[in-house]
Order: structure tokens, then C-alpha cells, then sequence
């Protein structure tokens, strides 16, 4: 394999490709959802997977000495097949990108995906070791439904309750995300939010947030009239009841994290197809 092409497959390794994929495809279907003509969708996608690649392949980069010293090995930077310099130069390439992309969508999507991106980063830098791990989630993907809403022909930002899902479905991620890598963590001096809970509390309050989110979804667009659900709605509803009964009856019975974390995330990507269903509703 050639250095070029080993450099390349390393970046995309570092870049978190799973959550990197699908909030780009959140973003896309979000944005045709909320009925973007396919150019300004495209466009606002693309920043998106940019701003993504560069928030994940940042956060390794940061982590290499720590990834070293558990011996990860699906961590390229930290394994030295990408060198520390050209994670960097891609990391903050990647982020100058994203904000070069946002620019031509109007100021207030510029704005907004700044915000978005110096939250996320600020984690990397060191609100992950912290109390207030769950914050910069909380603010980057309660913001994250506006911006689609904001890249229309009329800004505006997304209703209360999109807000609220988004900031349930960011909650979700962080404090499950990290159950599987719990002991790692605190071998090396990460004390997030969910350390400090400790693994069935932080699934139980991750999931109790995806029903909250659920609830929002649901009830947001008809003002909170239950008359008004229709029939695709109640069954999204009860999708996620079940996950989160499921995943509070497995927790109670000492299941392993990594379990936690499928049940939760299938309850979180529920949560996420309910939000992009409301579509042209993100406004009102």
C-alpha cells in the first residue's frame, strides 16, 4: 500500500466514520426534508461532513498519547500510521472548509455551524475530563435542526421542539457512547459526566432523554394535542417506549455497556427518522 493511500485510509479512520456518516446523512435528509432546493442541500451536506471530519479526526489527534497507552489499536494516528502533523493540518483544513461552505448559505448558518463547531471542539480540548461533558452536546445538536431551517430562503431557527430532540438525540450519544470504553477512560484520566454517573445511570438518564426527545417530537408540531398524532407518529412513539422499557429492565440486570449503547443508539436513530419525518414542520 502507498504512503498517500495508507495516510488517506487513516484520516478517514480517525474521522469517526460511523457518527461522521450519519450526522452528514441527518444533515442531508434533514435539509430535503425541510424542502431546500438539491443545491443549497448539497451544499450545507457537504459543510457538515467537513465540519464532522474535522471535529473527529481533532478529537484522535488529542487523544493519540492516551489511545497509545491502552494499546488501541483501531487508532491510527496513535499507532503511527498517520503522522501527528498531518492529522492536524486535515483537522483544521477540514474545519476552515466547513466554515468556507457555511458562508455562501447565509450569515446565520455561518454562525451556526461556528457555534456548532468550536462547542464539539471544545470537548476534544478538554470538557471531556470534566463535569460538563454533556454540554457541548447538548448546545451542537440542539442547535443542529436549525440548520436547515436556516439555510432556507427565509432564516429562521427550528421550532422549540426540534431544540429539544436534538439536544435529547446529542445527550443519548455522549452518555452512552462512552459505556463501552468506561474502564479505558478512567485509566487514563478521563472523568466526563458519564464516569461520574457510572454505566446503568448514565444509560438509564440517556435513554429517559430519548423519551423525552420522543415526547417533544411528537406532540411539538400539534401544540401538544395527542388528538392530533397520526398513526405514524404513535408507532415511532412506541418503538422508542419499548427500547427505553427494554434497555431500563437490562440495565437493572447488569447487562454489559456495550449493550446498553446498541439499545439506546436504536432508540436515538428512532428518535432521529421521527425529527426528519417532521420535515417541513421544523419551523412551527
Amino acid at each position: 500500500m502507498s504512503s498517500m493511500r495508507r495516510t488517506l485510509l487513516g484520516l478517514w479512520a480517525s474521522c469517526h466514520p460511523g457518527p461522521t456518516v450519519v450526522v452528514t446523512a441527518l444533515a442531508a435528509a434533514l435539509s430535503l426534508a425541510a424542502g431546500l432546493d438539491l443545491g443549497r442541500a448539497a451544499l450545507l451536506t457537504v459543510a457538515v461532513f467537513a465540519g464532522q471530519l474535522s471535529i473527529g479526526i481533532s478529537n484522535d489527534a488529542l487523544d493519540s498519547a492516551r489511545d497509545r497507552s491502552v494499546g488501541r489499536a483501531d487508532k491510527p494516528i496513535s499507532m503511527g500510521d498517520v503522522d501527528l502533523r498531518t492529522a492536524w493540518t486535515a483537522a483544521v483544513g477540514a474545519l476552515v472548509l466547513a466554515l468556507l461552505l457555511s458562508a455562501p448559505l447565509g450569515i446565520w448558518v455561518l454562525l451556526g455551524h461556528a457555534v456548532m463547531l468550536a462547542s464539539a471542539w471544545s470537548y476534544n480540548l478538554g470538557l471531556k475530563a470534566s463535569a460538563f461533558s454533556l454540554v457541548p452536546f447538548l448546545i451542537t445538536f440542539g442547535l443542529f435542526p436549525s440548520l436547515p431551517t436556516l439555510t432556507s430562503p427565509e432564516p429562521q431557527a427550528a421550532a422549540w421542539w426540534a431544540w429539544a430532540a436534538g439536544a435529547a438525540l446529542g445527550a443519548a450519544i455522549h452518555l452512552t457512547n462512552v459505556l463501552p470504553d468506561l474502564d479505558d477512560d478512567a485509566r487514563t484520566g478521563i472523568r466526563g459526566l458519564p464516569h461520574r454517573l457510572g454505566g446503568r445511570p448514565s444509560a438509564i438518564l440517556a435513554a429517559s432523554g430519548v423519551l423525552l426527545g420522543a415526547l417533544a417530537v411528537s406532540l411539538g408540531p400539534g401544540g401538544g394535542a395527542v388528538g392530533q398524532l397520526n398513526g405514524v407518529a404513535w408507532v415511532f412513539f412506541g418503538l422508542v417506549v419499548a427500547l427505553v422499557i427494554v434497555t431500563v429492565v437490562l440495565t437493572a440486570m447488569g447487562h454489559s455497556g456495550r449493550t446498553l449503547f446498541r439499545l439506546v443508539m436504536l432508540a436515538a436513530l428512532l428518535l432521529a427518522v421521527q425529527l426528519v419525518a417532521s420535515g417541513q414542520g421544523l419551523v412551527g
